[in-house]
């Protein structure tokens, strides 16, 4: 469990650069992290400067927090995650949004690039997280509690805030864009998931599956804030067509949709 010395020694350090407080955060997966671009003002901090930060070694991720402004509201933005899978501890792969919390942040947006599961979906199409299934078989809360950060026992029977959603299908609609929803599975990577594997995550109810979100998710709820999570369906799971995965495809495919999935999370933001 984080230590809330080590929290404040990067908020401190983070607080030192900048003027204002952000109330949103976001974390910008793979390939997205153009709308860190978008960001006015903005002082970029490596996360190899700030206290107790891990480095991401994740390709298309460009390890900095951008905090600036975005359609008139401070916020803090990762570009680039960590990931489980990278060797990273849950602890980690969540610090960041303990951070944020500490910094003012109570709304958290939380971005990915992940596999179709459900065949009414095609790539390109943008999801936001109704629910999620972990796959992984481990917690970030898992260990001693820290009860200035959070209850022992924290309630997930609305992780994705239903609130926040509404925003974001209004957004949608008003842009004209089919906004998918559906249940993330968490699996743990990097090996992407094998055809038994796939059919397995679509009887146990998942939409769509990936390697990150959920992690921070469940931090973020334990830490009061609320969650929104949106994927960017990059390509059709492994065993619906008859062909090998790449995440240069993964890559290629959210760059294709970078544009459209930019202006979806701006004018949610600006309506937080």
């Amino acid at each position: 469990m984080h230590k809330t010395e080590d929290i404040l020694a990067a908020k401190q350090f983070i607080m030192d650069k900048i003027t204002g407080q952000p109330k949103i955060g976001m974390i910008l997966g793979s390939g997205l992290g153009p709308l860190a671009d978008e960001i006015e003002n903005a002082v970029t901090i490596p996360y190899n400067e700030i206290p107790h930060f891990a480095k991401s070694g994740a390709i298309g991720h460009a390890n900095e927090l951008v905090i600036g402004q975005l359609k008139g509201k401070t916020v803090v933005a990762m570009k680039g995650r960590f990931h489980y899978y990278e060797g990273f501890t849950l602890d980690e792969v969540t610090f960041p949004v303990r951070v944020m919390k500490a910094l003012g942040v109570n709304n958290l947006l939380i971005t990915n690039a992940c596999g179709a599961v459900n065949t009414s979906f095609k790539p390109g199409d943008l999801m936001l997280i109704t629910d999620h299934i972990n796959l992984v078989g481990t917690n970030p809360l898992i260990g001693p509690n820290n009860d200035e950060l959070g209850t022992r026992f924290p309630d997930v029977s609305q992780v994705y805030n239903q609130e926040l959603r509404h925003i974001a299908q209004e957004v949608a609609e008003a842009q004209g864009m089919t906004l998918q929803q559906g249940v993330y599975a968490w699996w743990s990577g990097p090996t992407y998931e094998t055809p038994a594997e796939i059919r397995m995550i679509r009887i146990l109810g998942a939409d769509a599956v990936g390697m990150s979100t959920v992690p921070e998710a469940l931090v973020a709820v334990h830490s009061g804030m609320k969650v929104l999570g949106i994927s960017c369906l990059t390509n059709m799971a492994c065993g619906i067509l008859d062909q090998p995965l790449s995440h240069d495809e993964v890559i290629e495919v959210a760059a294709q949709v970078k544009e459209k999935f930019i202006q979806l999370v701006k004018e949610t933001v600006g309506k937080i």
